[in-house]
């Protein structure tokens, strides 16, 4: 069960290798969290980050979980459920993907799609209804500012993490009253292994700063966090601004 702050006893991270994900499962390991399972593919690197959180103390387990198949979804994640209460799912899978590869292999731009939102909208549902049937619990989302208004240099991302933060807003409204919290948050460009040789962006952050904001907004009971804060005006401002001239922008 959750404590009096709103922090977890019992993590389900879906996406286990994901570095804010880690980030985000060690700080609330040093708060409070007890067990962590990590849901992923089979890897060396799926098992190094649970050997990784097992050294601060938290009693770790694994599942196999793909994103891309769906039809899997609820034997993975029901074997979870199975086990015990769960207090918060972290849905941290996704992929970047190659914007000029993408536009000439329709193939793999269905692919960034498939794993960011049709995998996210399969492995959310699950989730929903065993949190819903539990009577608690919170899905804390990562989508994107990338969602927010799709650019030229990655709109296939950001059309996928616009259909993700739209579809995790509906989810909140229809779990609303019923004891489950979901929770939505907004990173700008975060220093990984994902981005890692991309130009970066302005109020750029890491992922230790987009976990202490999980933190923060699992405490404040928060529907929506942007990493950093300052990004709430900034999207504002561009998401209003004409399209001729946000067409023009240098990024």
């Amino acid at each position: 069960m959750k404590d009096a702050f709103g922090l977890p006893q019992t993590l389900l991270v879906l996406g286990g290798t994901s570095e804010i994900a880690l980030a985000t499962a060690r700080r609330l390991i040093a708060r409070r969290t007890r067990t962590v399972w990590l849901a992923g593919r089979p890897s060396p690197g799926l098992d190094e980050a649970a050997a990784h959180l097992r050294a601060l103390g938290a009693e770790v387990r694994t599942v196999a979980f793909d994103a891309l198949d769906p039809a899997g979804h609820e034997d993975a994640l029901g074997k979870v459920f199975a086990e015990g209460d769960v207090d918060m799912v972290l849905l941290a899978f996704g992929t970047l993907g190659d914007q000029a590869r993408d536009e000439r292999d329709p193939r793999a731009a269905v692919r960034v799609a498939q794993t960011n939102y049709t995998g996210a909208v399969s492995a959310g549902l699950v989730c929903a209804r065993a949190l819903q049937s539990q009577g608690h619990g919170s899905l804390v989302v990562l989508s994107s500012v990338a969602g927010e208004r799709a650019r030229r240099a990655n709109f296939i991302y950001g059309s996928s993490k616009a259909g993700l933060d739209a579809f995790a807003q509906g989810l909140g409204d229809a779990l609303h009253g019923t004891g489950v919290h979901v929770m939505v948050v907004r990173p700008g460009f975060v220093r990984t292994r994902m981005t890692a040789g991309l130009p970066e962006a302005p109020l750029a952050t890491v992922p230790e700063a987009v976990a202490a904001a999980v933190e923060l907004g699992l405490r404040r009971r928060s529907e929506t966090v942007w990493v950093p804060g300052a990004l709430r005006v900034v999207m504002s401002v561009l998401r209003h601004l004409p399209r001729g001239v946000f067409r023009r922008l240098p990024f």
